[in-house]
């Protein structure tokens, strides 16, 4: 399971705009033939494919050692590329190879999904792409491959990659939940998480309003899209790195999926409220409450002081203050709590991140059916700790960027159930369906992640 939040509220990575690469590298090809990236990304794939590791962690070690920046988004690019339909290069390979290539061969088979996700869905230009990934070959000891390698990607080029199944990698467990959940959606779920998503941006609104910084965007010559439904989001289909971005260091803005930017919207605080942040890292959901109301008095919490540092980390750069930072379990009240009310609470709890599939690929390969029961049994315990500090009359916020019915209808079902107290509070369609007490956001829909929300409110006082 993961406590983590999505990417939503990170760098998504940038589509690759270039098939050289100018990065030098000892192993992985000669300096300046492209070949760099490729290695580094073949290597990426066959450790999380082949080794079961984290895609997260792998890049971390990786994007470090690739000194040009376009060299770490072609990466990035190529391993999401993979990583959104690894079955549909698996048939591919299979289907054009003389025979299976050996367990030992992960990192050539790792190269040849990377050689085809250039080709499509990436869609860089073909000889450039094919010289490079031959190099790559080469420079990661497989000179005697390099001809296989060129061979089954000239195929490709004249044939074009099947399309094949891009959902045969799913767990069945989990595509039969999808499938009793969301039955007439199912499809579109899973096209939505094998698509490259938007880059969505949120314009902090304490340095300048939506319509400006659009304006600075068009004139460093990147064009973004408005969405009525959010006052400080705009929409990028052609993503770029945040580098690009107008003072995006100097905290104009950030980048966050529009669905998680209605959380704010869903919460709404009063003016000057006491608001308690109960899972922050990496604190994108904090910093947009603090940006639209300063004078909030919000108590960010998370369970890791290492991630907490990340909450930190993300309001210095937005220039906010205000916010009091500790390291505590939100369940437990009784070891961090001071004994007064929150007017508001965001639990934002952790979930299957089955929302954002599109954004965390590689959760499909690491997620088993018995997380789902330790997720539902720790969100239940953040409910009812949440609860306890929420004064008489103030809303609390339940929101997870899953799409499974067991961590969202029927986690708050079985809340109110047990709880005389609470009441669930409509939201309108801006939220997505009904479902049950709240409302539910699927991949894809109006350009977000997958995202849950159900607004509850405590008897007494004159809320």
């Amino acid at each position: 399971m993961t406590d983590d939040k999505p990417p939503s509220e990170r760098h998504a990575p940038p589509r690759a705009r270039h098939a050289g690469a100018r990065a030098p590298s000892r192993r992985g090809g000669r300096a300046g033939s492209g070949a760099a990236p490729r290695a580094a990304a073949a290597r990426v794939l066959d450790a999380v494919l082949h080794r079961g590791r984290s895609l997260k962690t792998e890049l971390a070690a990786a994007l470090p050692a690739l000194g040009d920046p376009r060299d770490r988004a072609l990466v990035e690019a190529i391993c999401f590329a993979v990583l959104r339909a690894p079955s549909r290069y698996e048939a591919a390979v299979g289907a054009w190879m003389p025979r299976p290539l050996p367990r030992r061969d992960g990192e050539l088979k790792a190269l040849l999904y990377a050689g085809l996700a250039q080709l499509d869905p990436l869609r860089l230009p073909a000889h450039a792409a094919l010289a490079a990934t031959v190099e790559a070959a080469r420079g990661l000891g497989r000179a005697h491959q390099a001809g296989l390698v060129n061979a089954l990607l000239r195929r490709a080029q004249r044939e074009g990659v099947p399309a094949g199944d891009p959902a045969a990698h799913w767990p069945a467990w989990l595509r039969e939940r999808l499938a009793a959940d969301w039955p007439r959606d199912l499809p579109a779920i899973l096209a939505a998480s094998a698509t490259e998503p938007p880059l969505w941006l949120r314009v902090n609104r304490r340095r300048g309003t939506r319509d400006a910084y659009r304006e600075r965007l068009r004139e460093a010559g990147i064009e973004a899209a408005i969405d009525p439904a959010l006052p400080d989001g705009l929409r990028l289909d052609a993503t770029v790195p945040v580098a690009a971005l107008p003072e995006f260091d100097a905290g104009a803005a950030s980048v966050q999926d529009a669905s998680a930017q209605l959380v704010a919207e869903a919460l709404a605080p009063a003016p000057g409220a006491r608001v308690l942040d109960a899972c922050a890292a990496p604190g994108g959901k904090a910093a947009h409450l603090l940006e639209r109301d300063p004078g909030l008095r919000l108590l960010a919490l998370d369970v890791d002081p290492v991630r907490l540092e990340r909450v930190r980390a993300t309001l210095a750069r937005l220039r906010l203050d205000g916010a009091t930072l500790r390291a505590a379990d939100a369940a437990d009240p009784g070891a961090w709590w001071d004994g007064a009310p929150f007017d508001a609470v965001l639990l934002d709890a952790p979930c299957s991140a089955t929302g954002v599939i599109r954004r965390q690929p590689d959760v499909l390969r690491h997620r088993r059916a018995a997380d789902l029961d330790a997720l539902v049994a720790a969100q239940a315990r953040l409910l009812d700790g949440c609860w306890r500090t929420l004064a008489p009359g103030g809303v609390l916020l339940y929101a997870t960027c899953s799409i499974l019915e067991a961590e969202n209808a029927a986690q708050i079902a079985a809340f109110l159930a047990r709880t005389p107290d609470a009441r669930a509070e409509p939201l309108d369609a801006r939220f997505g369906r009904v479902s049950g007490a709240g409302r539910q956001r699927l991949p894809g829909e109006h350009g977000g992640d997958g995202f849950f929300y159900a607004r509850l409110r405590k008897s007494g006082g004159s809320g």
